[in-house]
């Protein structure tokens, strides 16, 4: 007999592409139909059918507070009795823009839109048209939204699906994406050298999110830092997933290396539909109505959006013990999985993390393909069943919140364990 989760995917099939509305719900990958969400609150999320589980997804990060948080839902409320939408100017998107400008350590000016893949295609847009150049430097196995031109060895959804690149997009939307080896400046610099004239911006996801996650190096963003210095190229940080949860900064705030764009997601809506772009002065003033670079959204800087989000970052700003906390968290859970030693890669920076299916090391996109995806696969399966809300997928974050608790990381622990004892007796 079919659960309530089951019966709706079975219609959703029939009228939605893969019965999900973005790739990354698909649980196709783990032999199982996607769980429906009813509700949040906190560190948990509810299905259809009312089962509790501890979400360590996080509406895939914005939710560093957790759901439902009260100063979250009370500037929500009161902004939506204002109305939803106006498509015009408002006092909040002014206070919104000031406020990244004073947290984010290298904005200046800041643009809103409506999701992470649009900030990042303006970004990049802006670096072309501030260099004059037209080709961009990405990393394989990074993700940067589904803009035409980073569909190129792209990280996430596209990498748990295993398509390398997409149909749709034409030879000539992509003749400008060149790809380096994620922590390998020489194959950055190589790419440099071909093209020492022609590369308007080097983008990089400063921690590697969407390959599972993967730390840089040492060195690392200090040598892309000073690559595009030295061949006059855009360095642009996504920080979708990083900004605002790493630190307060952001990853360039946690490794002291500034951008010279950087993209934002959701994580400035509270998990509301939203994104930003900003950076120098200089660049940014490009931008139409002022500049020759045109973007525009009518929906972009929403009322209600920016309320939840001017929310959720004062609050950060006036509680830095959050950040503390979240350091703490991940560290119990991430030496708690080295420590239980089964046969897996354990990567993590404060409150994001991965568990690799790997016996190796982690450290680029070749790498962590090595991942053995059935095991995963399996692993997700007990963790689900025991109330625990995973990504469906190798190559996602495990998301904490400030709403987790010390006992959710030790039950976490529990069930990891007890799933190794399960898989060593099914061996036997």
């Amino acid at each position: 007999m079919m659960g309530r989760s089951e019966e709706l995917f079975a219609r959703a099939v029939k009228r939605i592409p893969g019965g999900v509305n973005s790739p990354v719900r698909a649980y196709g990958s783990v032999g199982l139909a996607p769980r429906f969400i009813a509700r949040a609150n906190r560190q948990h999320i509810y299905d259809v059918e009312g089962k509790e589980y501890v979400d360590y997804v996080g509406s895939w990060g914005p939710m560093v507070l957790g759901h439902n948080h009260p100063a979250v839902l009370e500037a929500v409320e009161r902004a939506v009795k204002d109305g939803l939408s106006f498509g015009a100017a408002t006092q909040r998107e002014v206070e919104m823009a000031e406020l990244v400008c004073e947290l984010a350590p290298s904005v200046e000016m800041v643009r809103m839109v409506n999701s992470g893949t649009e900030a990042v295609m303006s970004a990049i847009r802006a670096a072309r048209g501030y260099t004059g150049r037209s080709k961009v430097i990405k990393f394989a196995g990074c993700y940067h939204g589904h803009s035409d031109g980073m569909l190129v060895k792209a990280g996430s959804g596209v990498m748990t699906a295993g398509i390398p690149d997409s149909a749709g997009v034409p030879a000539a939307c992509a003749q400008d994406t060149l790809t380096a080896v994620y922590n390998d400046l020489g194959s950055v610099e190589r790419l440099f050298l071909e093209h020492p004239d022609s590369v308007a911006a080097l983008i990089v996801e400063p921690l590697a999110a969407n390959m599972g996650v993967v730390p840089p190096k040492e060195g690392f963003l200090a040598g892309l830092r000073k690559l595009c210095d030295r061949y006059g190229a855009v360095l642009i940080f996504d920080e979708v997933i990083t900004g605002f949860r790493l630190a307060l900064g952001g990853a360039q705030e946690r490794y002291g290396v500034l951008a010279d764009l950087t993209t934002f997601g959701k994580i400035i809506g509270a998990g509301m539909p939203v994104g930003a772009y900003g950076g120098r002065r200089e660049i940014m003033q490009l931008i139409s109505p002022v500049g020759p670079v045109y973007q525009a959204g009518t929906l972009s800087g929403n009322p209600v959006a920016m309320a939840a989000g001017l929310a959720q970052l004062h609050w950060l700003k006036d509680h830095p013990q959050v950040y503390a906390r979240l350091e703490q968290l991940g560290n119990r859970l991430w030496t708690g999985l080295r420590d239980a030693a089964f046969g897996c890669t354990v990567t993590g920076v404060g409150s994001l993390g991965c568990l690799f299916f790997s016996g190796g090391p982690v450290e680029d996109y070749t790498s962590a393909k090595r991942s053995d995806t059935a095991r995963f696969a399996r692993y997700f399966k007990f963790m689900l069943e025991q109330g625990i809300y995973l990504a469906p997928s190798q190559f996602e974050a495990v998301f904490l919140s400030d709403a987790h608790t010390e006992a959710d990381i030790d039950n976490f622990l529990r069930l990891v364990r007890r799933w190794k004892e399960q898989e060593e007796n099914d061996a036997a």
